[in-house]
């Protein structure tokens, strides 16, 4: 089976010079190997053909058969490093914590160990008969969450 480190490496290798970070690497029985890259612009299809180039130039098929697929990350998808919650600053982004609380928000800010995420919600004033909204910071840290990813809204 081929090595997930050595993948790994020739993706760093593939995108090294360019804006592009790596999302995920998984190489899965059977040597089906995924790759998953984004940038903060998003990805195109050329560049994904071009390190799917490079990665397929540095394996040799005749040694060990392979299955590759080299593509952005899902807009969808929840986030897997920090370089994602980077890009989605000032962004909505959906909030599943593992102690079962989910909340939407916008994306405020990002540290190494944690992230920022504004939310509204309605809270009933002294000075008022209805309920008026206000802005709460919540801060999260990496671990107490199951997913953080990208809310899409239709109006």
């Amino acid at each position: 089976m081929i090595e997930k480190d050595i993948v790994y490496q020739l993706v760093r290798e593939g995108l090294a010079g360019t804006d592009c970070f790596i999302v995920d690497v998984q190489v899965k029985p059977g040597n089906v190997i995924i790759v998953e890259i984004d940038n903060k612009e998003g990805v195109d299809i050329d560049r994904c053909v071009s390190l799917h180039r490079f990665i397929e130039s540095h394996l040799d098929r005749d040694i060990e058969d392979y299955e590759l697929e080299v593509g952005s990350a899902g807009i969808t998808s929840p986030f897997k490093v920090i370089e994602q919650y980077q890009k989605n600053i000032g962004n909505e982004v959906e909030v599943l914590t593992k102690a079962g609380m989910k909340l939407n928000g916008i994306l405020k800010s990002v540290s190494d160990d944690k992230f920022v995420v504004t939310i509204i919600k309605k809270v009933k004033t002294e000075t008022s008969k209805r309920k008026v909204e206000v802005e709460e910071d919540l801060t999260f840290g990496y671990d107490e969450i199951k997913y953080t990813k990208y809310l899409i809204r239709f109006k």
